[in-house]
């Protein structure tokens, strides 16, 4: 299958009820909690075109199916993070027993070498989630199941068998990511609405990588 990138930044509009559905998805993810179901909207838009639907926005009829999806992800995520969360806390420890005051590098001798050895690591590890989450998302958006984030093997050579698209589709990302920050999307959506946008776009590249490394059988999805 050949990707076409361009079109992940076009294909919202092409939906006849895009206005509605993007309005609704923007309106949602301002909403502390509820905004699980615009997670999970973002993960249904990733399988629809993993699986080839012409349509990929789906309509939102199935909110409570949205909402345990972004629910069950965001609670995958923060198991994949528990080891930046426990560096965090023993930089944190480490700082209070050297007494600084408010200021990490504040703290001198062997104390300073921990932290800082601590504080790599954690940008290292942070470095290392931003490039496996996504593929770990992808598996369970496309499986449905949760263990599929877990699933480490089958993970590390989703990513490795299919480096290049992989690779763009995160990096192109980050460029929806840029654009949607600058409101630089159709005047008529308003800047609130452009992450939601992102977000979809985002999805749109991983549901084509996912499709181009494993040949998924086109299936209409409503």
């Amino acid at each position: 299958m050949d990707i076409d990138y361009g079109k992940a930044f076009t294909f919202v509009f092409e939906d006849k009820n895009w206005p509605t559905k993007l309005l609704i998805g923007g309106i949602l993810s301002l909403i502390p909690i509820v905004n699980f179901a615009a997670i999970g909207y973002g993960l249904k838009v990733l399988k629809n075109v993993a699986e080839g639907a012409e349509q990929p926005l789906p309509e939102w009829s199935d909110f409570g199916d949205y909402f345990m999806q972004g629910l069950v992800s965001f609670l995958g995520g923060l198991v994949w993070a528990i080891p930046v969360i426990l560096l965090s806390m023993a930089i944190a420890f480490i700082s209070a027993i050297g007494g600084y005051e408010g200021d990490p590098q504040a703290v001198s001798g062997p104390l300073s070498l921990c932290v800082t050895s601590l504080s790599c690591l954690s940008g290292l590890y942070g470095l290392f989630l931003g490039v496996v989450t996504p593929a770990a998302m992808t598996q369970y958006a496309v499986s449905g199941e949760l263990g599929a984030m877990f699933r480490f093997g089958q993970i590390f050579k989703y990513i490795t068998s299919n480096l290049g698209p992989y690779i763009i589709a995160l990096l192109l990302g980050l460029v929806a990511g840029f654009i949607a920050g600058f409101g630089f999307i159709l005047c008529v959506i308003g800047v609130v609405f452009t992450a939601f946008w992102a977000m979809l776009v985002g999805n749109y590249l991983l549901g084509q990588a996912y499709a181009a490394s494993e040949k998924v059988v086109p299936e209409v999805v409503a």
